[in-house]
């Protein structure tokens, strides 16, 4: 049998893929606002596997398989044999044998590489310590419906070096884009990746540097699930790097600014840009929905 197609980073597909899979998700929108039916795949299957609490994730991959004509169960470690320590591996054999593709949303990314190599259904990362690949197929959506390709114009990445900036970096090497990761010292992404992609990114500690005439502005939480004892220090350190509407205006005149949410309003980004009636973010956050729907026509083939 052949090897099936897994998405647990953005490596897994390429740049014409990349474009295609956005381009189907703004096709899967307008067909899902017209009331059109698109179910494709009546009797498929999508097990949902949760170490790590999720609302977005859940909502948009539950609603959008039921759109597509299949179903999704929702299965947590605690109510599962997993959280009792029975092997990933063994786990993955027996899960991929019953349904047609699996999405994981955990902590570390070794668990969701692990699961991949024994399932015989494609496998999703919904989110890892490590990388977000589906948020930024929702953000890319965003961007190309509101300003067409990225391919050439400059990000900004504003606060922690984490998954979802390790995932813009993997985005501005397939799309062809310059990103800024403007960031306090220590709070760095993984060196080798930053090393790997120095010819499209680079770091700066200097917010108002870095926001400089950029088209693009992205800012998450400051700590992440399991950093929740860091918090004071981690507002104390990213304060300068707090999205609003005084930094926002050193960047390009037309420049969008994105959050993949929940949000800390007052911290990572201010209440006032969240609630700006150009602002984006909610429909970065509608087109989760979207964008997964055309990621599992991708992979369900």
């Amino acid at each position: 049998m052949a090897q099936p197609r897994h998405f647990l980073t953005l490596d897994d597909i390429n740049a014409d893929e990349f474009r295609s899979i956005i381009a189907r998700a703004t096709e899967l929108k307008r067909l899902q606002r017209e009331g059109i039916s698109h179910a494709r795949y009546p009797g498929k299957v999508l097990a949902m596997i949760f170490a790590k609490a999720s609302t977005r994730t859940r909502v948009s991959f539950e609603a959008g398989m039921t759109q597509l004509g299949g179903s999704a169960m929702f299965l947590s470690a605690a109510d599962t044999q997993l959280g009792r320590g029975e092997p990933v591996e063994d786990t993955a054999r027996v899960i991929s044998s019953m349904v047609d593709a699996v999405m994981i949303r955990t902590f570390e990314h070794s668990t969701v590489e692990r699961f991949a190599r024994m399932s015989s259904v494609p496998v999703i990362n919904g989110l890892t310590n490590d990388f977000h690949p589906c948020q930024l197929l929702a953000d890319m959506q965003t961007w190309f419906e509101h300003r067409g390709d990225i391919a050439g114009r400059r990000v900004c990445w504003l606060g922690d070096g984490n998954n979802m900036c390790q995932s813009y970096i993997n985005a501005a090497r397939l799309l062809d884009f310059e990103l800024v990761i403007a960031c306090p010292e220590g709070y760095e992404p993984d060196a080798d990746l930053v090393a790997k992609n120095a010819e499209r990114v680079r770091i700066e500690h200097d917010a108002d540097a870095a926001v400089e005439g950029v088209d693009l502005l992205v800012t998450d939480v400051w700590a992440s699930m399991g950093q929740e004892e860091e918090q004071k220090i981690r507002e104390a350190a990213m304060a300068p790097f707090q999205l609003s509407r005084g930094l926002l205006a050193r960047a390009a005149k037309d420049a969008l600014y994105l959050h993949c949410l929940p949000a800390h309003r007052g911290e990572e980004i201010t209440a006032e840009l969240m609630d700006a009636p150009d602002s984006v973010i909610w429909d970065e956050a509608e087109n989760r929905l979207h964008a997964q729907k055309a990621l599992l026509e991708f992979l369900l083939g």
